[in-house]
């Protein structure tokens, strides 16, 4: 994409991140930036596989898939993605994000969201091999990336790409593991 499709795209972005600063939510605010500190180095997501991973079965399974499509979410996002596209952060001040809602700035590049990317590896991955636990995990995602754009660090379109760069990754995990006995 070039010229007027990815500068209007860039302005809708722009304009999705500041209405989200804009929105008065102190009753969500402590919750939000607590989710987005608590989704750091993948802490939320890694416990939830090995905790999986301890139990005999199934469970197993999705667990150590599931730690697996985390793993090349956060290489892919943080690694390759985040070199290549080089996007710089929001800067929260003049959007006026609310100061209770920040978290520290990450000193790495915007595009994609790896908080994002590794939340739907999982949800992705153990959601399909554990269909009980689709619903909740989504739901953890979708809420760790919000929690991305509503503390300041993220544009709403770095979340998007995490959670597609995400579920793509849960795909190669469960492609991979299904060749595995």
């Amino acid at each position: 994409m070039t010229g007027p499709v990815l500068r209007d795209l860039t302005a809708l972005d722009a304009a999705l991140y500041a209405a989200v600063a804009a929105t008065d939510t102190p009753a969500l605010d402590s919750a939000l930036r607590t989710l987005s500190a608590a989704a750091d180095h993948s802490k939320i997501n890694l416990s939830v596989a090995a905790a999986l991973a301890l139990v005999p079965g199934r469970c197993r399974r999705a667990g150590v898939t599931g730690a697996a499509a985390v793993a090349l979410a956060s290489f892919t996002a943080n690694i390759l993605g985040k070199r290549l596209v080089r996007r710089p952060r929001p800067d929260r001040e003049a959007a006026r994000v609310v100061l209770g809602r920040h978290v520290p700035m990450p000193v790495s590049a915007s595009f994609p969201s790896g908080h994002t990317a590794s939340a739907f590896a999982l949800a992705t991955t153990v959601g399909t091999l554990l269909p009980a636990t689709a619903v909740p995990l989504g739901l953890l995602a979708v809420a760790v990336g919000y929690s991305r754009v509503h503390t300041g660090v993220h544009y709403p379109g770095d979340v998007l790409a995490g959670a597609l760069l995400g579920s793509t990754c849960a795909g190669i995990a469960l492609a991979a593991g299904r060749r595995t006995p």
